[in-house]
């Protein structure tokens, strides 16, 4: 067919080429706008017309000569086109960008119509293929999509993916993919899940029925980019029939210890992007022993103690327990010199320190290293504060267990002493009609203050009780740290830089440097003869509420309200370890005497344990009620665990047993004033205030050795002695 269609000029006639006779024809004319129309008619201007209604007229025309073949394949072409001759797609991945969206929400209304106690599990594959649905939506240069996405599905994960959320945000073009660390993480290595075979085979053969609703699309991303691990369903691991319906009853949703990215995963993270994600800064915790002319000096004291008050019968000598001691600290995990801040040199009052603590060492309580879910007779000695009013927002016991600080909103430190005794002032000495008081107040901070803490100290057998404590510092909403002297009872050195709140100060573990955390997200190193900060940690996205150090000071910890703990090295300030397996507010942070386990708490009444050499969780321990964990710390054999929280109980936990060793954890009340709370507990419903309404009940793991609950006092501050004895201290609200 030829048709003349001018392009430009003139009053151009219209001349139809016709196909076909009688009443229906084909005519192509050129309007006066110069645009081309198809119409019906064997002249003028014609009709607009679909193309559906153009392949009518033709297979029309082809039905009435005769041409059966050709009419056949128009119609198998045309079946599936719309009405302006696009294809219409039959299979979701033929959809373009959608099809993304439809296999997702495919997967997760499947997800939650499933049986109960295979939805934890399987939830656990929704963030994978979240991840790696939008990343190739960007790649695939979907942008609008891949937006529309990523705002309808990150609610979901918030919780639990925080950071990676924000970093996936700032992506939106492909180059993007390349350059973005987190997306590199994952495009670059296949992510790990673990499922049982029964809730896998369910899976694929939901997938396969599902093929061009979108199952083919999350089969692809399955095969290409995850590596799903089938484990058989047995009766002691996290896949028995138990575990899945204890985990379905109580709705936890927690990932697996060996679940995402290698070095990714909660529970571990590589810092040095550059490293490759599965390499680990490998880290120095042993403990730092004494110079040699110090461990002479405590050697000849031990011996004059030893001869002056001889070892019982069948007990070792001082000399003989601090060799062992020594022989056993030995090891190639022992930072140098030159991987720790520097020291200044030991004084007559680190060596009694040193000679005291291993006299506690050898006397202690002992805890066997496994105690098997029925713990030893452990003792905790709770000092409760009344007439209060709310007012009290921080504790601590000082080392050498004579006095107890309390920081207040209203602005001071009161310091009490434990057994009573009347506390000397600056003004006794000069007059004598004064009477001595058991307590001081310490008043110079411009706001509530948020933290105190007690400088090292050890108790002390002689009068002149050279080992006492001596300092104090505390923390305060005036964005300032104080130092205060317990013999003048007046402040020493205030120590600015935070540029807001500082919510926690602690002492390292052998004075001279102590360590900060703030509402202006940092943390911060000082020390006590310098009023500028030493060291400036960054790295987290929200305020750094709690820190700790290490037991040989090469290393501190950090935890915030991002819900992450990270772990620094001290002498320049480099992250090491980052660890991402909390739901809630961290809260409390607690390295064990080993140096080997951290234990951290957060606001939903959760401990985790960390292995940190491999930078592993080993385990979340559960039973105390709503409100949060306030306080951790650990035996001297690190077996144990004691905790305190708003639940008012202190609870004690075996570090060495799995969870659930027994089978399933138990079910308590949440609080109750006097009610007895174990491990061995039955269910227990706690009506609330005049029986109207029953407390919620707490899922108890098994690992929980015994609980001590105190009627209405949250539990502020725990803290095991070096015998092994627990002090606690609470207030009192009614």
């Amino acid at each position: 067919m030829a048709g003349q269609i001018p392009l430009s000029g003139g009053n151009p006639t219209a001349r139809p080429n016709t196909i076909g006779s009688g009443g229906g024809s084909i005519s192509m004319a050129q309007q006066r706008s110069g645009e081309t129309s198809i119409g019906v008619g064997s002249s003028g201007p014609g009709v607009g017309m679909s193309q559906q209604n153009l392949n009518g007229i033709v297979l029309e025309y082809l039905s009435k000569k005769g041409y059966n073949r050709t009419e056949a394949m128009l119609r198998m072409e045309s079946a599936n086109q719309d009405v302006d001759g696009r294809p219409i797609p039959t299979r979701v991945e033929d959809s373009g960008g959608v099809k993304y969206g439809k296999a997702f929400d495919l997967l997760r209304h499947w997800i939650e119509e499933n049986l109960e106690i295979y939805k934890p599990d399987l939830r656990r594959l929704l963030w994978p293929v979240f991840v790696y649905s939008f990343l190739d939506l960007v790649s695939d240069f979907y942008p609008h999509e891949a937006r529309i996405f990523f705002s309808n599905c990150r609610e979901m994960f918030e919780n639990e993916h925080e950071a990676d959320l924000r970093g996936l945000q700032a992506i939106a073009l492909p180059e993007h993919v390349g350059t973005n660390e987190i997306a590199k993480t994952y495009q670059t290595q296949r992510y790990r899940a673990t499922l049982s075979q029964t809730a896998f085979f369910n899976l694929i053969q939901f997938l396969e029925s599902k093929e061009k609703e979108g199952g083919a699309v999350i089969v692809g991303i399955l095969q290409s980019r995850l590596n799903v691990v089938t484990v058989e369903r047995t009766a002691e691991d996290q896949f028995s029939l138990a575990k899945l319906l204890e985990r379905a009853k109580n709705k936890e949703d927690y990932p697996a210890e060996d679940e995402g990215i290698p070095g990714h995963n909660p529970g571990s993270a590589n810092i040095d992007s550059s490293a490759g994600s599965a390499v680990l800064t490998k880290l120095k915790l042993g403990h730092v022993t004494l110079d040699a002319e110090a461990r002479q000096d405590v050697l000849w004291d031990l011996e004059d103690e030893d001869k002056t008050n001889p070892p019982a019968v069948g007990q070792p000598s001082l000399v003989e327990a601090f060799e062992h001691r020594i022989k056993r600290e030995e090891s190639e995990d022992i930072p140098g010199r030159t991987e720790l801040p520097p020291r200044p040199p030991p004084l007559a009052r680190d060596v009694a320190m040193e000679v005291q603590r291993v006299k506690e060492n050898r006397d202690r309580l002992r805890i066997s290293e496994k105690t098997g879910g029925v713990g030893p007779g452990m003792n905790v000695v709770m000092y409760t504060f009344h007439n209060t009013h709310d007012g009290i927002t921080c504790l601590d016991f000082s080392g050498d267990y004579l006095l107890v600080a309390a920081g207040t909103d209203m602005h001071f430190i009161r310091v009490w002493s434990l057994d009573g005794t009347p506390l000397p002032g600056p003004a006794q000495a000069n007059d004598q009609e004064s009477r001595p008081a058991a307590s001081h107040r310490l008043i110079g901070h411009a706001g509530p203050v948020y933290a105190v803490s007690f400088a090292p100290a050890t108790a002390s057998s002689d009068k002149q009780q050279i080992t006492k404590a001596k300092y104090l510092l505390s923390s305060s909403a005036d964005k300032t740290v104080r130092l205060w002297s317990l013999d003048a009872w007046a402040c020493l050195v205030v120590y600015k830089g935070h540029d807001g709140p500082v919510w926690d100060v602690t002492w390292g573990p052998f004075g001279h440097y102590f360590l900060t955390g703030s509402h202006d997200r940092t943390a911060r190193l000082w020390s006590t003869d310098r009023v500028d900060y030493l060291r400036l940690f960054v790295g987290h996205d929200r305020d750094v509420d709690h820190v700790c150090f290490h037991p040989n000071s090469a290393y501190i910890f950090t935890g915030s309200c991002d819900k992450m703990v990270r772990m620094w090295l001290v002498t320049n300030g480099y992250p090491v370890r980052m660890f991402t397996g909390h739901t809630g507010n961290i809260t409390a942070l607690a390295c064990s005497p080993s140096g080997k386990l951290l234990a951290s708490a957060d606001d939903v009444g959760t401990i985790i344990l960390w292995d940190l050499a491999p930078g592993k969780l080993l385990k979340r321990m559960r039973g105390h009620g709503k409100g949060g964990i306030w306080s951790l710390t650990w035996s001297v054999e690190s077996t144990v665990v004691v905790s305190g929280g708003a639940d008012g109980t202190v609870r004690v936990w075996d570090v060495q047993i799995p969870n659930d060793a027994s089978g399933q954890g138990k079910v308590v009340g949440e609080g109750g004033a006097g009610q007895k709370i174990d491990g061995a507990a039955q269910v227990a419903n706690v009506s609330g205030p005049g029986g109207k309404k029953k407390a919620k009940e707490v899922m108890v793991t098994s690992d929980q050795i015994s609980a001590f609950p105190t009627k209405k006092s949250p539990v502020y501050k725990v803290m095991f002695t070096q015998q092994n004895l627990v002090l606690a201290g609470g207030a009192y609200l009614p």
